[in-house]
C-alpha cells in the first residue's frame, strides 16, 4: 500500500514539472506572429517609400538589416543564412544611398501599434502589461554567437512611448534568439542556404507549397543553385531523387527539437507565469495574423506560422 501510494504521488509530481520545451516551442510560435505579418505590412512599406526607397518590397528584410547598424552585407548575409546573399547586398546598399538605419527602423516603430490594433484589437495594451517580464528574460540571456539578438537587445528602448511597442520589441528579441541558435545548428551540421530551404520542406504541407523547392526558391534559389544543393543531400543520405528522404525528414525535426531547447531558457528566466499568459494571449488568434499575412503577401509567405511550421525565417 505505501508503495503504491508513492508511486502515484511521483506520478502526481512528474504531472506538474514544467515542460520548457513545449513552452519553448510555442512561444517561438507566438513570438512570430506577432512579428511576421510586419514584414509586409503596407504602412509600413508606405513609409518606406517616402524614404526614397524604390522598392518597398525590400521591407520584408530592410529594416531587419537596419537594425545590425553598419554591419558589412557580407557579414549580414551570414548572419541572415538563408536569405541570398544579393539581395542582401542589393537591400543594404539601398539603405545607404537613400536614408539611414534609425530612419528605417522609425518606420518600423510607427507601424507596429497600429498593425497590431488593426489585427486583434486591443492586444498591443495588454502584451504591454508583459513588458517588464519579458525584458528580464531577454536580458538574462547569453550574447556570444547570437548576433540578430545582440543587436536588437542594444537598440533603445520604447518603453516611455508605448508599453505595447516595447513588448513587441522584446518578443523580437526572443524570435531573433530562436533564429541565431538555429542557424548555429544547422552551421554544425554542414547544412547551407539552399539546403536549409530545402530541409525546410519537411516542415509544411508540400500539396499547399506545390514543391519541396518552394521555400529555397523564395530566398533566391535558381536552378543551378537548388540542383546542387539536392545533389549535397542526396550524397548524405537526405535526399532521393529531388525529395527529401526519411532521415532528411528526420533530421529536420530533430533540428527543430534542438532549437526548442536551445531557446528555453529564455521563458525560463521570462518565467511561467508570465510566458502562459503571453500564450493565451496571442494562440487565439493564430489565425488573424495569418489571414493578414494571406492579405498583404499571399499565400504560402511566412511558412513558421502555418500549420507545421517552425518558427524561423
Amino acid at each position: 500500500m505505501a508503495f503504491g501510494r508513492t508511486l502515484r504521488r511521483r506520478r502526481a509530481q512528474r504531472r506538474l514539472v514544467t515542460d520548457w520545451n513545449d513552452l519553448s516551442a510555442r512561444g517561438s510560435r507566438v513570438g512570430h506572429d506577432l512579428v511576421g505579418w510586419v514584414m509586409w505590412d503596407e504602412r509600413a512599406k508606405a513609409g518606406l517609400g517616402e524614404l526614397g526607397f524604390p522598392n518597398t518590397g525590400v521591407w520584408i528584410v530592410a529594416w531587419r538589416l537596419a537594425g545590425l547598424g553598419n554591419t558589412p552585407h557580407p557579414v549580414a548575409a551570414a548572419m541572415t543564412y538563408s536569405i541570398h546573399p544579393g539581395f542582401i547586398e542589393a537591400t543594404r546598399g539601398t539603405i545607404d544611398a537613400v536614408t539611414t538605419n534609425d530612419a528605417v527602423l522609425a518606420v518600423l516603430d510607427g507601424a507596429i501599434v497600429p498593425g497590431l490594433e488593426s489585427i486583434v484589437p486591443g492586444l498591443a495594451a495588454d502584451l504591454g502589461d508583459l513588458a517588464d517580464d519579458l525584458w528580464a528574460g531577454v536580458d538574462a540571456m547569453f550574447h556570444g554567437m547570437r548576433p540578430f539578438f545582440s543587436a536588437f537587445r542594444a537598440r533603445p528602448r520604447p518603453a516611455d512611448r508605448h508599453p505595447g511597442l516595447s513588448a513587441w520589441h522584446a518578443i523580437n528579441c526572443i524570435r531573433e534568439l530562436r533564429g541565431d541558435n538555429h542557424w548555429a545548428l544547422l552551421a554544425s551540421e554542414g547544412i547551407d542556404d539552399v539546403e536549409a530551404g530545402l530541409l525546410h520542406s519537411a516542415m509544411v504541407d508540400v500539396d499547399e507549397y506545390g514543391s519541396e523547392e518552394w521555400i529555397a526558391r523564395s530566398r533566391g534559389g535558381d536552378d543551378q543553385s537548388v540542383a546542387a544543393a539536392w545533389s549535397r543531400l542526396e550524397a548524405r543520405g537526405l535526399a532521393n531523387d529531388g525529395r527529401l528522404s526519411d532521415a532528411g525528414r528526420a533530421l529536420r525535426l530533430d533540428l527543430e527539437q534542438r532549437t526548442d531547447e536551445l531557446t528555453a531558457p529564455v521563458w525560463q528566466a521570462i518565467g511561467e507565469t508570465a510566458t502562459v499568459k503571453l500564450l493565451d494571449l496571442v494562440e487565439p488568434h493564430q489565425d488573424a495574423f495569418v489571414q493578414r499575412i494571406d492579405e498583404t503577401a499571399g499565400p504560402r509567405w511566412m511558412p513558421a506560422v502555418r500549420p507545421g511550421g517552425s518558427a524561423v525565417v
